[in-house]
């Protein structure tokens, strides 16, 4: 990058941390794209991209006060967004193994009679889905990843008596919507 666009940049992230709301302005429409590929770049998605983008504004002007050195503001810039893609592509990996985890729902198989046919299995599947997440979280990690009440009430960072509420009531709602759907076919 020239000096002399770097000077402009120094300029306007030393006006927009003393308040400036134009050279914030013209600061946003000098880097959003390039801070947009470079979250693209990162995620290998375009839209989530401006999501993620959209998200670091607010954080690098919340933080620009903080920065000592207006002309650090691009390293800081690229530093917040690369942190809020790191969080992105890490909770995109979160959802994928839950959802696998639901999708593979040992369970099903492990208590289920043997007459069990796959329609019975996904039912289970689509009870499970439309539990509240609280409950939906302490089931899957009860019987898909076999973790002990003490284990999840340190992971969902509640009470132990809290995990096995969650765990009766979720049981209990398991149970009526399978057998009020059995009751329904017969």
């Amino acid at each position: 990058m020239a000096t002399h666009q770097r000077e402009i940049d120094a300029y306007l992230a030393a006006s927009a941390r003393a308040g400036d709301a134009r050279a914030l302005s013209a600061l946003v429409v000098r880097w959003h794209k390039r801070l947009t590929a470079h979250a693209a770049r990162l995620s290998g998605e375009a839209d989530a991209a401006r999501d993620i983008v959209q998200e670091a504004w607010g954080e690098i002007i919340k933080s620009l006060r903080r920065l000592d050195d207006a002309n650090a503001f691009p390293a800081f810039a690229y530093r917040i967004v690369t942190r809020r893609t790191a969080r992105h592509i890490k909770r995109k990996v979160q959802d994928r193994a839950l959802a696998a985890a639901l999708q593979a729902e040992p369970m099903a198989e492990d208590i289920a009679a043997p007459e069990t046919t796959q329609s019975d299995i996904e039912r289970l599947r689509t009870a499970i889905r439309n539990l509240p997440a609280a409950q939906r979280a302490a089931i899957a990690l009860f019987y898909f990843d076999e973790m002990s009440v003490a284990e999840i009430a340190v992971a969902l960072d509640v009470p132990e008596g809290t995990v096995k509420t969650r765990l009766m009531h979720a049981r209990q709602k398991l149970r009526q919507t399978l057998e009020g759907e059995s009751h329904e076919q017969q």
